[in-house]
């Protein structure tokens, strides 16, 4: 039995090449073979979003807080609050972010496939996030 407890982990600023605006990731976690999960907590001030990108073995986002907005490649810009639960399959190119006033959280759960768990692509643009 492992236990991580709160506060002790650093936040961590999401890096610039992978996210728009400010990003702030806490409580990353990932284990080691045979297990593949990987989870962390993001919060996105608002405005702010990731690039576009996929997971080998697709994603799971569960909202905390605040108004968030997703959008899978050729799909709609939608909007997500506390209690939603995002399931994007494997290899689905999207992005997901706050709303443009309202900051948001969420808690990402992926897998690792090869020890890869994302493959990041270009930045969301302006037009794309509006919607």
């Amino acid at each position: 039995m492992e236990i991580m407890r709160a506060g002790t982990t650093p936040s961590v600023r999401g890096p610039e090449e992978w996210f728009t605006g400010a990003v702030r990731m806490d409580a990353a976690f990932s284990r080691q073979p045979p297990a593949r999960v990987a989870c962390v907590t993001v919060t996105f001030e608002p405005g702010a979003r990731t690039a576009w990108h996929t997971h080998p073995l697709g994603q799971t986002l569960i909202v905390t807080a605040g108004v968030g907005r997703v959008q899978r490649k050729g799909g709609p810009v939608e909007d997500i609050r506390p209690g939603d639960i995002v399931w994007f399959a494997p290899d689905e190119v999207h992005w997901h972010g706050a709303a443009a006033d309202v900051a948001m959280t969420h808690i990402a759960i992926q897998e690792s496939l090869d020890g890869r768990t994302v493959t990041w692509m270009d930045k969301v643009s302006d037009s794309d996030y509006a919607g």
